[in-house]
């Protein structure tokens, strides 16, 4: 999508707004003013915002998506996944760049500047070797944390060996990985159960080190293990308009009997490029599962 300078710079008004909310203390104070570019903005804890000059639909819906998980001081834990029409992530062979169009990846890197952490399984650094670096906006980069029980994700990785951020290297209790990392990386031991590393323990120890708001960006097996575990708040689930029709897919939950145990969040949605983004609210979708 082709934007005038006016409208480019309508939308980064709206993603300082947000930027800047991410800054403001909600615990002492609910209401935040901001004049960027001759505009006044009047944002209130929870998300509610207000803007002196009439924006652009686009600059609209970032401020409704984002807002809300950047004015509360409360902790988050947000995931996302990009998949098809039909549910896939990627092909039979783990091929995947990319299931969803720039629109899309810019909304990712939005979200990667507004937490303090980036949570990765061990399948996906080992399949896509990622930075998990904030690249498409501006915006600090977060830690990013590498969940890997097994302790087999290699030394030569990306993340392990270029200093862009700090970097978190969960493993299980008495592994020890072989290689040599950077000295951007921390390794810590996790404790396991029959069912590997519980996703509520790795945000209590995430939030103990002062990494309260944590987005779980993949693979697909990850984030279905923190949604079972019932561990998040949102999910963004970005659906691009490709069918694929077999390969991996993205969530992989427990079988149930009936319709009326299926979770049935609230949700938003935008228009994102090409792709359209599902923004759900699983703080009240549990009751029927």
């Amino acid at each position: 999508m082709s934007h005038t300078p006016h409208h480019a710079s309508l939308l980064e008004a709206a993603w300082d707004c947000i930027r800047r909310a991410r800054e403001h203390d909600w615990s002492t104070s609910p209401l935040l003013r901001l004049t960027i570019q001759d505009i006044h903005f009047c944002v209130e804890r929870g998300g509610t915002w207000h803007a002196t000059t009439p924006l652009p639909d686009e600059a609209r819906d970032l401020l409704d998506c984002l807002l809300p998980l950047v004015s509360e001081d409360a902790p988050l834990a947000i995931a996302q996944l990009g998949q098809s029409l039909d549910g896939r992530i990627a092909t039979v062979s783990g091929h995947s760049h990319y299931v969803n169009g720039l629109a899309g990846r810019v909304h990712l890197h939005r979200l990667r500047a507004l937490v303090d952490a980036v949570l990765v399984g061990a399948g996906t650094v080992v399949a896509d070797d990622p930075r998990l670096s904030v690249r498409h906006v501006n915006g600090r980069q977060p830690y990013r944390v590498v969940l890997d029980p097994r302790g087999r994700v290699p030394a030569s990785s990306h993340v392990f060996q270029v200093a862009e951020a700090p970097t978190l290297h969960l493993v299980g209790e008495g592994v020890t990985p072989s290689g040599s990392v950077g000295e951007h990386v921390v390794r810590i031991a996790m404790p396991q159960t029959v069912n590997g590393v519980e996703p509520g323990a790795i945000l209590e120890r995430l939030a103990s080190l002062g990494l309260q708001r944590v987005l779980i960006e993949g693979g697909g097996k990850t984030v279905s293990r923190f949604l079972e575990a019932r561990a998040l708040q949102r999910l963004h689930l970005l659906v691009a308009p490709l069918l694929i029709g077999s390969g991996r897919a993205g969530l992989e939950l427990a079988p149930i009997a009936t319709l009326d145990q299926a979770l049935r969040p609230t949700w938003r949605r935008f228009e994102c490029g090409d792709d359209l983004l599902v923004d759900l609210d699983l703080t009240t979708s549990f009751s029927g599962y």
